[in-house]
């Protein structure tokens, strides 16, 4: 898989970050509606390690972006963009958290505690059979089984959705690379260490959420907003994990966007 996609024309001084880890391409409705005004750029992370993705990352920038860029990244997205952005300051003209899973591990708990408790029995019933295929405890396709999950919690993690076009392009889930980058993650969030890296980062920081987004609104601002001098937040009301699908907050997301990238 190529690890970059490129929308609109030159000057590339957009980025936008996929979540996941290991769902590429998650971003590209962003990619696509920001490319009406400018040149932007879709990085995909192909690495499976923590490591590998920030350079990778950062690689794409150096050789793609109009530099300092503004990057923007979703869900896991966000949190790789931030540890960018405080290794490589120079790369960074502003960074733009969007859905950000929490800097410190006690406000992200219960957070698939509650996206099943946001679904049907049926469904959750199903989630259970696919986490259960995805942890190794009954065979089965584990890509595929992530990615039907994702499906599930992307229904749990939605206030009111917008309907959707399907990718003509759809990319591949890796269960391989989501367990792998993740579980380095988490220890780095468990420890301090995530939160503390933020301290390097040099460049305005703003942070979109939705108050409905199962990924705790307070597990961004309060962290961020002690250690992060330059630091907006602003909550989106009926909304979920993806503001760029929600029917009362779309509008609203694009509109605060485009402030930030003028």
């Amino acid at each position: 898989m190529e690890n970059l996609r490129i929308y609109g024309r030159k000057p590339y001084a957009i980025a936008v970050v996929h979540g996941g880890p290991g769902a590429p391409g998650s971003i590209a409705p962003v990619a696509r509606e920001l490319s009406k005004d400018m040149g932007v750029l879709e990085p995909l992370q192909t690495k499976d390690s923590l490591e590998g993705q920030i350079e990778e990352l950062a690689d794409v920038l150096k050789k793609h972006a109009d530099l300092p860029a503004i990057l923007i990244g979703h869900s896991w997205g966000a949190t790789l963009s931030y540890i960018v952005a405080a290794r490589y300051p120079s790369l960074l003209k502003k960074l733009v958290l969007v859905g950000s899973g929490a800097f410190e591990q006690h406000y992200a708990d219960n957070i698939d505690g509650d996206r099943l408790n946001r679904l049907s029995e049926e469904e959750r019933i199903e989630a259970f059979d696919l986490i259960e295929t995805i942890d190794g405890a009954t065979t089965g396709d584990k890509d595929k089984s992530m990615a039907r999950l994702g499906e599930l919690f992307a229904k749990a993690d939605t206030f009111d959705a917008l309907a959707q076009e399907k990718e003509s392009e759809p990319l591949e889930v890796s269960e391989e690379i989501n367990r792998k980058v993740w579980a380095e993650a988490k220890k780095l969030r468990i420890s301090g260490k995530l939160l503390e890296i933020g301290r390097k980062i040099r460049c305005p920081v703003v942070a979109i959420h939705g108050d409905y987004d199962p990924h705790l609104a307070e597990g961004v601002r309060e962290p961020l907003s002690r250690i992060i001098k330059n630091f907006k937040f602003t909550l989106l009301v009926k909304c979920g994990h993806e503001p760029w699908l929600e029917k009362h907050a779309r509008d609203k997301f694009y509109e605060i966007l485009r402030e930030e990238i003028e």
